[in-house]
């Protein structure tokens, strides 16, 4: 079973940065890509940046520019540094990782993100 935790929420205020963490239980090679999502209440979840097992990046457009994905192969795991960070940018973040068929999408629990302004 894959396991996925997520660190490195809390309150920062506007202008500020934090660095969420992701560790994976076993290789991160087995997933195609991993990425970090977002949600707040009463939203859909939606993608924040992805890296892909080669290294590639893609990020929403709201955080471009602001936000880094990078993944370490040798402690299987993928950070997101966040810098510059604004209100609009509080929410809970997910780390995914997903593997391709019959596998599929695996989360960790979530990690609270608050930006005072």
């Amino acid at each position: 079973q894959v396991q996925l935790v997520e660190s490195g929420g809390g309150l920062v205020q506007a202008g500020g940065s934090l660095n969420l963490s992701c560790a994976a239980s076993g290789s991160i090679f087995r997933f195609t890509q991993m990425g970090w999502y977002r949600q707040t209440p009463g939203k859909q979840r939606e993608l924040v940046a992805m890296i892909t097992s080669g290294g590639s990046t893609n990020y929403a457009d709201s955080v471009k520019g602001r936000f880094t994905a990078s993944r370490d192969n040798a402690k299987n795991a993928v950070y997101l540094q966040m810098n510059s960070l604004k209100p609009e940018d509080t929410a809970v973040y997910y780390c995914n990782a997903r593997r391709p068929p019959p596998w599929g999408d695996y989360w960790g629990q979530g990690t609270q993100v608050t930006v005072s302004s």
